[in-house]
């Protein structure tokens, strides 16, 4: 169905940025939601950050606000996240996913996911 490949993470320190990327083979990539989750060492998968299929509508978490930025290029079946003023706390892996029929409820609900990616931002 969907395919999944993160790829950009690695270490970086505090107050640095990372772009990470997400390649994604499917028929319908354009009409899907996309977003991105991360789980922590011990913590539940949070989300962070979704887009819709046009682009015209981001989402974010309160705790990424105003330092990461979602997009997409449809074209190459690609989203991206961009990350910036990066905090130890964002140490998680990051994941895509996917949303073949989304719903009002963009947090959730998402039908593929890629393998993660890690990010390690150190003190």
């Amino acid at each position: 169905q969907v395919q999944l490949v993160e790829s950009g993470g690695g270490l970086v320190q505090a107050g640095g940025s990372l772009r990470l990327s997400c390649a994604a083979s499917g028929r319908s990539f354009s009409s899907y939601r996309m977003g991105w989750f991360r789980q922590a060492p011990g913590k539940e998968r949070e989300f962070v950050a979704a887009i819709s299929w046009s682009g015209g509508s981001t989402y974010y978490a309160d705790s990424v606000k105003g330092r990461f930025t979602i997009s997409r290029d449809n074209a190459k079946n690609t989203v991206y996240l961009k990350m910036d003023s990066l905090k130890p706390e964002d140490t998680a892996v990051y994941y895509c996913a996917a949303d073949v029929r989304p719903s009002a409820r963009y947090t959730t609900g998402y039908d593929y996911w890629g393998q993660g990616t890690q990010v390690t931002v150190s003190s």
